[in-house]
């Protein structure tokens, strides 16, 4: 007992270390006494098996291996944000806010916008379980090994922490780090990183935790996500957080109104570069947590939060030439070739056009010195024309696609010019097999964008239905496929026929059907069948479906191919109808019910209550309208929903009615 009380009497002494150095900034011992430290719990652990933690203090400096990384979905999805760039569209926000909750008054949490990669990380009694990707908000991958060498990252927590609970912050490469990486490898003659954040999140994926660790990495937390959590608003939540050992930014302040969170924007979009890491603007959030279960989320974003974009920088550069891609649906971009430029930490050479009208609206020519900017920082633009090139001529959009040589069309009311060969034009062919293997979409494990393309060179794909018949002796001769890797895509292949209908009818292409409307038209109507022999009036007559996407839906099951291509994914075992066995669905009891939750509940959480509205045949509505067929109120409803209920008369149950209810 004595040798294992030492044990952990140094991993608590080493682990309070690495708080005051990484997390304070205020370091009591020097670097030679903590791997002194360090070296005498080594030894000790190396000595007595028995003792081992994998949450020691010892375990950051990596060594494992990770081959493949594991896919994990979420328990609560990882949204992202609505941008604004003015205090205009602020205040639109909150005039919005104000509507949905009934003119109460409101605090805001203002913190800066970290740019790096976005991860989720699990406590279980206060040590560090699992860490996860953002990935695609839905599922990520876990990458807990690599995490745990990031020395900012407690791996035992103090204080009085939830016995369950997931935070989320932002991996980042502050920029003397960054630098210093660089310099090592320009010294040796290697070409140098891009940016901090692609860096920083490239290194999350590096299968050695060995290297890992020998990169500065820094993490910075900002959000905790959990059931019943002991802090009531955001600003409580990031000051718990302090406590419990996280590094959570000091920037981040409460804000009584508007006018405070434009203050603090104000004060940052000029003091943003004194800062050791990368920021592109501050995110807003409504304070009290009550207040954001009412407020809910939109398909892809908080209705609670916002995030301010800073004005983007600009540079000016020449236009060499304009080229056109064709995308999956026959869209047509064009694209300009710029001279290279430095812009926002990283080199531009490219930059979208978006399509004739924006060409023609700001007459760019090749030749012209024109002014790019990174639209949110991320996707290069061109905004203006600095100065006319001498003898330029006027930019003639194509005519014909340039892959195939078929006559563009442009339909009355859209933008872009479209390819029509749908089938024969080589882009769109593989752009459609590409969408369908995409992670949203099938996600076949060993098969990605480049060896879709080098299949359909090679005449083995194409149409997605093809993939089921590729064998591995046709795959083994392609470039940079051996034994293994063919196996492992033909496995990959043979899974996906377990995915479920929903996505599988996200995988198909249909235009205009993306994740939320499939998943609409899978609990609809069930199966393919029933879906390809809708009408466009019982398309339109579904939930959040519109004319367009009817109109689509109508158009992609009258072509005779598609029909063949459905048969043949039906025929090869692909799940083409709700597997009913796995549905989560307990009863009809609530079948055509529109229900709004409102309010904080004692026996269920408000999510929890959602599940059971959907699992009994209900559907969970965002807001009150004269359609909502009655209001599942906790304590402390909002004012507004109250209000509109009153006047429309919409009943309002409690959570043991709506108990009772379901066991009726």
């Amino acid at each position: 007992m004595e040798i294992q009380a030492k044990i952990e009497s140094l991993r608590n002494e080493l682990n309070q270390h690495n708080h005051n150095y990484y997390v304070l900034d205020k370091p009591t011992i020097s670097d030679f006494e903590f791997d002194q430290l360090l070296k005498e719990l080594q030894v000790l652990e190396q000595k007595y098996p028995a003792f081992y933690d994998e949450n020691s203090p010892s375990q950051r400096v990596g060594g494992s291996i990770t081959k493949n990384f594991n896919t994990i979905v979420h328990e609560q999805r990882m949204y992202s944000l609505d941008n604004s760039y003015s205090a205009d569209e602020l205040l639109d926000w909150e005039n919005r806010i104000q509507k949905l909750l009934g003119n109460v008054d409101l605090e805001y949490t203002c913190e800066l916008k970290y740019d790096g990669a976005s991860i989720s990380i699990t406590y279980e009694n206060g040590k560090l379980q699992k860490a996860v990707t953002r990935g695609d908000g839905f599922q990520g991958d876990e990458v807990t090994a690599n995490i745990k060498t990031i020395r900012s990252i407690p791996l035992q927590l103090k204080g009085n922490y939830p016995p369950i609970f997931t935070i989320r912050g932002e991996i980042i490469l502050p920029f003397a780090g960054f630098e210093k990486m660089n310099q090592e490898l320009i010294e040796i003659g290697e070409t140098p990183y891009a940016n901090p954040r692609n860096t920083a999140s490239g290194s999350l994926k590096l299968q050695d935790s060995a290297e890992v660790a020998k990169r500065p990495l820094d993490c910075l937390l900002y959000t905790i996500v959990g059931n019943q959590l002991p802090f009531l608003t955001q600003f409580e939540g990031l000051e718990a957080a302090r406590k419990w050992g996280f590094k959570v930014p000091t920037q981040s302040v409460l804000a009584k109104n508007l006018q405070e969170v434009f203050d603090f924007i104000a004060y940052w979009d000029l003091h943003r570069h004194d800062l050791p890491y990368e920021t592109d603007g501050v995110v807003i959030k409504v304070n009290r947590l009550q207040y954001q279960d009412e407020l809910g989320y939109t398909a892809k974003s908080p209705r609670w939060a916002m995030a301010y974009k800073f004005k983007s920088e600009q540079v000016a550069t020449r236009l060499n030439s304009i080229v056109y891609q064709v995308g999956r649906t026959g869209a047509i971009t064009p694209v300009a070739n710029l001279e290279p430029v430095q812009l926002a930490g990283t080199v531009v050479k490219r930059a979208s056009l978006h399509n004739a009208d924006q060409i023609e609206k700001l007459d760019i020519r090749v030749g012209d010195t024109v002014f790019v900017e990174k639209g949110g920082e991320i996707i290069p633009k061109i905004i203006a024309v600095a100065e006319r090139g001498s003898e330029t001529e006027p930019t003639q959009y194509i005519t014909h696609c340039p892959e195939c040589q078929t006559k563009l069309e442009r339909k009355e009311g859209e933008a872009n010019h479209y390819c029509p060969n749908f089938y024969g034009c080589p882009p769109q062919i593989i752009g459609r097999i590409q969408h369908y293997i995409s992670r949203k979409a099938m996600d076949i494990e060993g098969l990605g964008g480049e060896t879709v393309a080098l299949l359909y060179k090679n005449g083995l794909l194409h149409t997605y239905a093809d993939l089921y018949d590729l064998k591995i002796e046709q795959i083994l001769p392609l470039e940079r496929m051996a034994q293994k890797s063919a196996e492992n895509l033909i496995n990959g292949i043979e899974n996906s026929k377990e995915v479920p209908f929903e996505r599988v009818l996200y995988a198909i292409g249909i235009r205009y059907v993306g994740e939320t409307v499939a998943k609409k038209l899978a609990k609809h109507y069930k199966n393919i069948d029933a879906i390809a022999n809708a009408s466009l009036m019982d398309l339109i007559l579904v939930d959040e479906i519109g004319d367009k996407i009817a109109q689509s839906v109508v158009e992609f099951f009258e072509n005779q191919e598609n029909l063949v291509l459905m048969e043949r994914l039906k025929v090869v075992g692909v799940q083409l109808a709700v597997d009913e066995s796995k549905s989560t669905v307990v009863s009809s009891i609530l079948e055509g019910k529109i229900i709004v939750v409102s309010g904080v509940f004692e026996k269920f959480s408000r999510d929890e209550l959602k599940k059971a509205i959907e699992d009994n045949g209900g559907k969970v509505g965002s807001s009150i309208s004269s359609k909502t067929d009655f209001v599942l109120a906790g304590e402390n409803m909002g004012p507004a929903k109250l209000e509109k209920a009153t006047q429309l008369g919409v009943k309002i149950i409690s959570e043991n009615e709506f108990v009772q209810l379901l066991n009726e």
